[in-house]
């Protein structure tokens, strides 16, 4: 009795956390597969990549505070949108990812202290292509607005791991520094994207950083 106690637990656990791993790679595998935005590389370098994204629509909204929370609190506004709170009372599908930047007033009139003031953040969800700016629903809540973006070339550096201020910072000077040595012209602040649940596995996580750039 003593011996098969033991055993039993051990086979409970094993099965428990072959559970666990199975659940939390779902979510993973998921995302990955959503629709997300059309886009042709023009260069790979390592874990860099010039890209050119087609035009687009994305829902988007401005909040205040501290960068994680900002996000959090911008992804409840949209969701509720995609969710049934628009005029046609109709779902969207969610696509990814869901991108985050600081205002654009922020990043043209104070970018040297604009992370660490974190007055103002962008928090967009990209729209299925589906859409046209003339068939989405419209939200109903005034501070969820529709952009319309053109065709945009991009550097984008992708990496993996939790989206933490150490890891985020690390990779978005990265980015920055590539862009330089490679003598590319930014347009704009970086853009943080994010393609996965906060449960997903850090390892089987995509996060990307992306500067609009000339040309």
């Amino acid at each position: 009795m003593r011996r098969f106690l033991p055993r039993t637990l051990m086979r409970a656990c094993l099965l428990l956390t072959a559970l666990l791993l199975a659940a939390s790679l779902v979510p993973s595998v998921i995302a990955m597969a959503s629709d997300e935005p059309a886009y042709t590389v023009e260069q790979k370098d390592g874990d860099f990549e010039i890209r050119r994204y087609a035009p687009l629509l994305a829902a988007e909204v401005t909040v205040t505070g501290e960068r994680s929370a900002a996000i959090n609190q911008g992804f409840r506004l949209l969701a509720d949108f995609i969710f049934g709170n628009n005029t046609a009372r109709k779902k969207i599908d969610m696509t990814t990812p869901v991108t985050q930047q600081p205002s654009e007033k922020i990043a043209m009139t104070a970018p040297v202290t604009q992370q660490s003031a974190g007055d103002a953040w962008k928090v967009r969800f990209m729209m299925p292509a589906e859409y046209a700016a003339s068939t989405l629903p419209v939200p109903n809540d005034k501070r969820v607005t529709i952009v319309s973006e053109p065709e945009k070339r991009y550097a984008v550096i992708r990496f993996s791991g939790w989206s933490s201020e150490a890891n985020l910072s690390e990779h978005k000077a990265l980015l920055e520094a590539w862009v330089k040595q490679k003598a590319l012209a930014p347009l704009a602040a970086p853009i943080a994207a994010f393609y996965n649940p906060p449960w997903s596995i850090p390892f089987l996580r995509r996060n990307e950083y992306l500067i609009e750039i000339a040309g």
